[in-house]
C-alpha cells in the first residue's frame, strides 16, 4: 500500500515537473537570441507536433533544422512571424525521450516580458497547451528583457577603472636599512684604525730600539777613547 501511494506520488512529481520551457530566461533589449524550445513526454504516447507562438514585439530571424522533423512558419497580416511548427516525419518524441529546437529571434528594443505560449501534439489528436501564468498546471515560459541598471554599469565600470589602475602603475622601491650595512661599516673602519695603530707602534718600536743601538754605539766609542 505505502509503495503504491509512494510510487503514484513519484509519478505525479515527474509529470508536474517535465513542462516545456523555452530558455534563456532572462535576456537583454535589441538582442539577436538563440532560443531553445525543450519539448518533453508526459505519456505513454509519442509527441508528434509542436507549434510555439511568437511573443509581440519580437522579430523572428531563422530556425535550426532537424533531422526527421519538418519545420514550417504562419506570417500575420504584417508579413511577421506569427507561429513555428515542428512536426515530425518519423515516430516523433516517444515516452522517456525529449526534443530540443533552436530559433533566433531579435528581441524588442525595451524592457519586455516575453511569454511563450506552446501546444504540444500526441499522436492520439490530444493537445497540450502551454499557456498558463506560472504556477498553473500548464505554464508558459517567461523571458525577461532587461537592460542592465545604472547602479550596475557604475559598478562594473568602477571594478574596470580600478583594474586599469593596477596596470601599468610603477611603486618607487624604497632601500631599507636593516642595520648590517651600517655595522660591516664600523667595523671595517675599526679594522683601519686598528692597523693604523699597529703600524705606528710598530715605527716607534723601530726606532725606539735604533736609538738604543746608537746610544750603546757611542758609548762603546766613548770608553775607547778613554782607554787611550
Amino acid at each position: 500500500m505505502f509503495v503504491s501511494v509512494a510510487t503514484c506520488i513519484m509519478m505525479f512529481a515527474g509529470v508536474a515537473s517535465a513542462h516545456v520551457t523555452v530558455k534563456p530566461t532572462t535576456s537583454t533589449p535589441g538582442a539577436w537570441e538563440t532560443y531553445t524550445i525543450k519539448i518533453p513526454v508526459e505519456r505513454d504516447i509519442p509527441t508528434t507536433k509542436v507549434t510555439l507562438k511568437i511573443p509581440t514585439g519580437v522579430d523572428f530571424k531563422q530556425y535550426q533544422p532537424v533531422p526527421d522533423w519538418q519545420i514550417s512558419t504562419a506570417k500575420d497580416t504584417s508579413g511577421k512571424v506569427s507561429s513555428i511548427t515542428w512536426t515530425a516525419t518519423g515516430n516523433g518524441i516517444s515516452t522517456g525521450e525529449f526534443q530540443a529546437f533552436n530559433f533566433v529571434v531579435q528581441n524588442p528594443e525595451a524592457d519586455a516580458s516575453l511569454a511563450w505560449d506552446a501546444y504540444q501534439y500526441y499522436k492520439d489528436g490530444n493537445i497540450v497547451e502551454w499557456t498558463g501564468d506560472e504556477g498553473s498546471e500548464s505554464p508558459h515560459s517567461i523571458t525577461v528583457v532587461a537592460a542592465a541598471s545604472a547602479s550596475e554599469e557604475a559598478t562594473n565600470n568602477n571594478n574596470s577603472e580600478s583594474h586599469d589602475d593596477t596596470h601599468g602603475t610603477t611603486t618607487p622601491t624604497v632601500p631599507v636599512s636593516d642595520g648590517h650595512e651600517h655595522s660591516d661599516m664600523s667595523d671595517s673602519s675599526n679594522m683601519d684604525m686598528t692597523n693604523s695603530t699597529s703600524g705606528m707602534g710598530i715605527a716607534t718600536m723601530i726606532i725606539s730600539l735604533a736609538a738604543l743601538i746608537f746610544s750603546i754605539a757611542a758609548l762603546f766609542v766613548a770608553l775607547n777613547k778613554k782607554k787611550e
